[in-house]
Formats: structure tokens, sequence, C-alpha cells
């Protein structure tokens, strides 16, 4: 599989003001713009905030490839997005849906393109210290973190592949040809996954 990058930016070192700011502050700030998301009723002021991302996305240093690496993989589904919510609720309210979904996700690339996925492991570890007492993981949720980070790009580097074959082979709008390589190739990801962690001892609660 070809190496892609796919949905949120990579980590790109850098010394700019985001990347000295703590992680927990810019885990704040994408769990504030997700619920602002739901606030903003203005596609205008939507414009403006995604706009206003995209400049602090550009002052970190990732430059606009990466950028456009992490947005232009959703433009198709935002496409179907904005034209059904354009058909049922008009213009206005489509723009600020789309121009919502774009935010929340310059807004989680700023956090991977300027923190190393190492140190947002450690942040949720931290941050889930405290729910140890009622049960909870935090080393297995860092776990479960991290694989996600892992398969993400692996699967949809995959649909690229496959896409790009049967577009060779004349079969871009068979569904089979597009969706059964990816499900075989994603389910043997996964259970090679699973092997590797069972066979470190990865995965299991302790005595």
């Amino acid at each position: 599989m070809r190496g892609h990058g796919f949905l949120l930016a990579n980590y790109v070192p850098g010394t700019s003001l985001l990347h000295r700011t703590p992680t927990g502050l810019k885990f704040v700030l994408v769990f504030a713009t997700g619920l602002a998301s739901f606030v903003v009723l203005d596609w205008r002021v939507s414009a403006a905030a995604l706009a206003g991302f995209c400049v602090l996305f550009l002052s970190t240093g990732a430059g606009p490839q990466r950028l456009w690496a992490a947005v232009s993989p959703l433009l198709p589904v935002l496409a179907v997005i904005a034209a059904f919510q354009w058909w049922q609720l008009g213009g206005p309210a489509a723009a600020r849906i789309v121009l919502n979904i774009l935010i929340c996700v310059v807004a989680a690339s700023l956090l991977t393109a300027t923190t190393p996925v190492q140190q947002i492991l450690d942040a949720v570890v931290g941050a889930a210290r405290p729910f140890r007492r009622l049960g909870a993981d935090p080393e297995r949720f860092a776990l479960t973190i991290g694989v996600m980070l892992r398969s993400i790009p692996y699967i949809a580097g995959t649909f690229a592949d496959v896409r790009d074959s049967a577009r060779a082979r004349g079969l871009e709008r068979n569904p089979r040809a597009l969706v059964l390589p990816v499900f075989i190739t994603s389910v043997t990801f996964a259970r090679q996954t699973g092997e590797a962690l069972a066979a470190r001892g990865l995965g299991e609660p302790e005595d």
C-alpha cells in the first residue's frame, strides 16, 4: 500500500505558539470547537471561524499541502451532504453544516500537526487516570487510540489503492470491485494487529 496522509495532518516539528501550547489546552480547543459547531447558526460566522483556523494551521509551518490533504478526502462526502441539506433546509443551512464540519477537521489537524502522537497518548492516559477507580484502564484506552490513529490512514490508503486499480480496469463504478477488496484487506490488517498485540501481551488486563 502506498503511503497516504488522510483526514488529519501528521506531526510537523516546529516552535510556533501552538507547538508550545500545552497538549491539554489543545484538547480543550478541539472539544470546544466541536461543541460550538452545534451552537453557531450563521454560515458567515462559520466561514470566518474556518478562515481563522486555516490561518492558525498555516502559522504552524505545516504548509498548505498538509491542510489540503486533511480536508480534500472529505470533499466528495461534503458535496453530497451540502446537496441534501440545501434541498431540505436551504443554502445558508447547508453552508453552515459543511463549514462546521470543516472547522472540526482543521481544529483536529491543528492538534495532530503540532503534537507528537506519543504526547497525545500520554495526555489521554493522564486524562483517563482519575477514572481508574471506576474500572477504567487508561493505558488500554491510549492503546486503542493509538491503534485507531494507525488504522484510519491505512484503511483510507487501501481504499485509494483499490479505487485506482478498479479505475485502471474500468470497474470504478462497480461497488463490489471497490468494497470487497477493502473489506478483506481491513479484516486482515485487524487480525494481524490483534495477533501482534497478543504476542506482546499488550491490551490484556493486569492480574
